[in-house]
Order: structure tokens, then C-alpha cells, then sequence
């Protein structure tokens, strides 16, 4: 069942102001809590730094990976992918322009940022 009243939104690698590993390690168990809750968010929406999660090499694809599978929508900003060189490396999500993110923010009754 989709909460379709929460986005949460990723402006980081890693969940946190800890070092990388940390925060990556941190974000691995939140999303693997948040997956197993009784209702999935409405959509994870990625800017800034968040944008490299949903890049080949991430250490969190598989998780959003499973977000994705389960219906919850991804929206990763298209200026940011850009910006980073990493068009070619999206892995999951659909890139999108921040009218995307700003509509889907609208839409919700909560925005998480993570």
C-alpha cells in the first residue's frame, strides 16, 4: 500500500553529516526499514549530491531498485544529472526537471528530507 501523502527527498550521498561510508551505511538501513513499513511513501525524489544514489554504482540501487518495483515513484533531477556528467549513469528513477520534483512536492501532504 503507497502512502501517497509522503515524498521523501534526497539531497545527499549518504543520510546525514557524517563521513561517506557512515552515511551510506545509515541510509542502507533506513531504506531497508523504510521498505518494510505497512505503507510506502509516495515517491524519493533526488537533487543536488542525492542525484549519485540513483547512479551505477551506488550502494543503495537495489534498495531503490525495490521502491521503484513496488510502485513508489523515483524522480531524479535532470540539472543535477547534468551537472555531475552522469546522464549516462542513471540506474533507476526517472529523470526529470525540477517542475517534476516541485510538482510532486506540491502534491504531498509531507516532505521528508533525508
Amino acid at each position: 500500500m503507497a502512502d501517497r501523502r509522503t515524498a521523501f527527498l534526497f539531497t545527499r550521498y549518504g543520510l546525514g553529516d557524517a563521513p561517506e561510508d557512515l552515511g551510506l551505511k545509515v541510509l542502507g538501513n533506513f531504506l531497508g526499514l523504510l521498505r518494510q513499513s505497512d505503507e510506502l511513501p509516495a515517491a524519493l525524489l533526488f537533487y543536488t549530491n542525492g542525484v549519485k544514489l540513483a547512479c551505477e554504482g551506488s550502494p543503495v540501487l537495489d534498495a531503490l531498485r525495490s521502491f521503484d518495483e513496488a510502485g513508489v515513484h523515483l524522480t531524479v533531477c535532470r540539472t543535477c544529472i547534468e551537472y555531475f556528467g552522469l546522464k549516462d549513469r542513471v540506474r533507476v528513477g526517472v529523470v526529470g526537471g525540477m517542475p517534476d520534483i516541485l510538482d510532486t512536492m506540491e502534491r504531498a501532504d509531507k516532505v521528508v528530507t533525508v
